[in-house]
């Protein structure tokens, strides 16, 4: 698969304080990669050093596997990294127009992006007049006219309300399934949950976790389980090593897994047992609860790494 971005030991370092710590990731062509944290744990700022906006302390970036320049490179990236700027009293298709001026490309495909961000019936309405939301959607179609192969987006539904929300992350869908790569930095763990493929998880600027959504940690998921007899139920799973850790809570058992197991398999084997379940469902952990855990052990993650 085609690297579009690759970060090797990234560090940025303001005066004492250092807001990217030795960071490195890969993003491959045709993902959503979400960079997550909370705020001041760098996310801004490692899209800031990629986009050239930023001066590195050390490390390195390289775009599209270092067979052009930044500068080139830079050519083929749309980004959003601030608040959407426009002229007020100009229409979408004027300000568009001047965008298309500023990255010496073809006016010809202003009306297809308006299209796909839902603004083509508000073309001709001043920018003054737009929705926070809409104002948000503009700026991404003006990102969109040069067609780049990789969108990238600094928390791109801050602030708007559940609407926009929704709107966003849609558009960001639609333009993932024609094949754009998207990079996008969030705090929101709903969000990258919905719309990414892949995360990159920072705490105080180091790296927590790399990789695909649905692989972080490993997880299996759990196991929620009631019977009259919680406590044979409990001494019995404790002993089983297909299970990581259980919780037991309001007459409910929750066992984790650290290996695949059907919900037949282990509803058979406690019967044998003389267990017999009056409630069980097989759930996957959400990105929540594996980055509770994560950032938990983070410590001991960061040094393995």
């Amino acid at each position: 698969m085609e690297t579009i971005l690759s970060v090797s030991h990234l560090t940025k370092k303001f005066g004492h304080l250092t807001a990217v710590n030795d960071l490195s990731f890969t993003i491959e062509k045709g993902n959503v990669y979400g960079i997550l944290g909370p705020n001041g744990s760098g996310k801004s700022t490692t899209l800031g050093i990629v986009l050239n906006v930023v001066n590195k302390t050390s490390g390195t970036f390289d775009w599209f596997n270092g067979s052009v320049s930044t500068h080139e490179a830079l050519k083929k990236v749309g980004a959003i990294i601030e608040r959407p700027n426009f002229y007020p009293y100009m229409t979408a298709v004027q300000n568009l127009k001047l965008v298309c001026k500023i990255k010496n490309v073809s006016t010809d495909k202003i009306e297809e992006k308006l299209d796909m961000v839902g603004l083509l019936d508000r073309k001709n309405s001043k920018f003054q007049t737009y929705s926070l939301g809409m104002k948000q959607r503009l700026a991404i179609a003006s990102a969109l006219l040069n067609d780049p192969e990789i969108l990238i987006l600094d928390e791109p539904t801050n602030g708007l309300d559940p609407q926009g929300i929704h709107q966003i992350r849609q558009i960001i869908k639609e333009i993932a399934s024609q094949g754009t790569t998207i990079l996008l930095a969030s705090h929101l763990l709903d969000e990258v949950e919905k719309v990414c493929s892949h995360v990159v998880i920072l705490r105080k600027g180091e790296k927590l976790y790399s990789g695909p959504v649905d692989g972080m940690l490993g997880s299996h998921g759990f196991f929620e389980l009631k019977t009259s007899d919680l406590k044979a139920l409990g001494d019995y799973l404790k002993l089983d090593p297909r299970f990581s850790a259980i919780k037991e809570e309001n007459g409910l058992i929750t066992a984790f897994l650290s290996e695949d197991l059907a919900a037949e398999e282990l509803n058979a084997q406690l019967y044998n047992k003389g267990i017999v379940l009056s409630h069980m469902v097989k759930r996957k952990e959400s990105l929540e609860e594996q980055f509770l855990t994560l950032t938990k052990n983070a410590p001991q993650l960061v040094n393995a790494n």
